[in-house]
């Protein structure tokens, strides 16, 4: 049962992964292949932006 008084707890990492989690599965069930590719998960996670750096 949740807490009373309207007090509402959020865990923003655990939000973010769920997220990122629920992205994946729409992938895989959208894919022809049988499998995500690396570059595939990669690509859906966004971890080349983050990876990036600025170039001048």
């Amino acid at each position: 049962m949740a807490p009373g008084g309207g007090t509402a707890v959020q865990d923003h990492v655990a939000l973010a992964e769920i997220e990122l989690c629920c992205e994946l599965i729409i992938a895989a069930s959208a894919a022809d292949e049988d499998r995500l590719s690396l570059e595939s998960i990669d690509e859906i996670l966004r971890v080349a932006e983050e990876g990036r750096t600025p170039t001048g």
